[in-house]
């Protein structure tokens, strides 16, 4: 049984390898970084093989996941050089496109791209993939099945990648918990008081819009009764420029992920 390959050791493998033992994967898993101390502790806290050598590592994939920063991928993959034998590839570098990685490692490499959530690791994640257009059907399910081990997976054309990128980040939501909290502070509540509540605002009542059948629309209008306290807290953010605010940050990391796509 040929071994998943991730060649990075960084956040995201670490947070997939997690979700992976969680749900009882059984293909082996082998780690490459050049960094020896990201390997010692892979190898120490999950069931993962560390490997030194780069070329050794791509030898022995059954499936390769590139999870190296965007502004490292294009190194790393002319170190490996033109491969002779078939082997999938996917790539977790936000803005590198398909055509890019392609033009690397050869033709007997199928190539794909995916977006994992951090929140993987506790099998809550959410990961975007998307493939060229030649792609077998049975790349394809492959490609899904494995990320479908870690949560939902959601298959969407690559010119949409970089905008789902920038909005489905965990991020928004970490970034609003603390922001929240610490208003609520200012406000007087104590510090875990105030996480308390800001996570209800966000985590329970998203997941109660997640699990039931009623439109975001009408549980905005059940939350904030109009001329009540939700609906003027609403209204006043709105006229601060909260949904600007929210715009700029997006196009901000779309502006980003594009400058991704020039590194090669």
């Amino acid at each position: 049984m040929k071994p998943t390959v991730f060649l990075g050791g960084g956040r995201i493998t670490t947070a997939l390898i997690a979700g992976l033992r969680l749900a009882n994967y059984k293909k082996p898993i082998l780690v490459h970084d050049r960094h020896p101390e990201k390997l010692r502790k892979l190898s120490r806290d999950f069931p993962a093989v560390a490997e030194t050598d780069l070329r050794r590592a791509v030898q022995q994939a059954g499936m390769l996941v590139v999870a190296v920063r965007p502004d490292s991928v294009f190194d790393l993959l002319s170190k490996i050089g033109r491969l002779q034998r078939p082997v999938l590839a996917v790539s977790l570098a936000a803005g590198i496109p398909l055509a890019l990685l392609r033009a690397r490692l050869g033709s007997p490499v199928q190539w794909a791209r995916a977006m994992p959530s951090p929140a993987c690791r506790s099998g809550h994640g959410l990961t975007a993939v998307t493939f060229p257009r030649s792609s077998a059907k049975q790349v394809r399910a492959r490609v899904k099945s494995f990320f479908a081990t870690v949560g939902a997976v959601l298959e969407i054309p690559e010119s949409q990648f970089d905008a789902f990128t920038v909005t489905y980040s965990c991020s928004h939501g970490y970034h609003a918990l603390a922001t929240l909290a610490r208003a609520g502070q200012r406000l007087g509540l104590d510090r875990r008081t105030a996480r308390t509540a800001a996570a209800h605002a966000l985590a329970d009542g998203i997941l109660s819009w997640r699990q039931s059948k009623v439109s975001l629309e009408h549980l905005l209008q059940e939350a904030a009764t109009p001329g009540g306290i939700a609906a003027t807290t609403m209204a006043s953010m709105d006229k601060a420029g909260y949904a600007r605010a929210v715009e700029r940050g997006l196009q901000a990391g779309l502006k980003k992920a594009k400058a991704n796509a020039k590194l090669g």
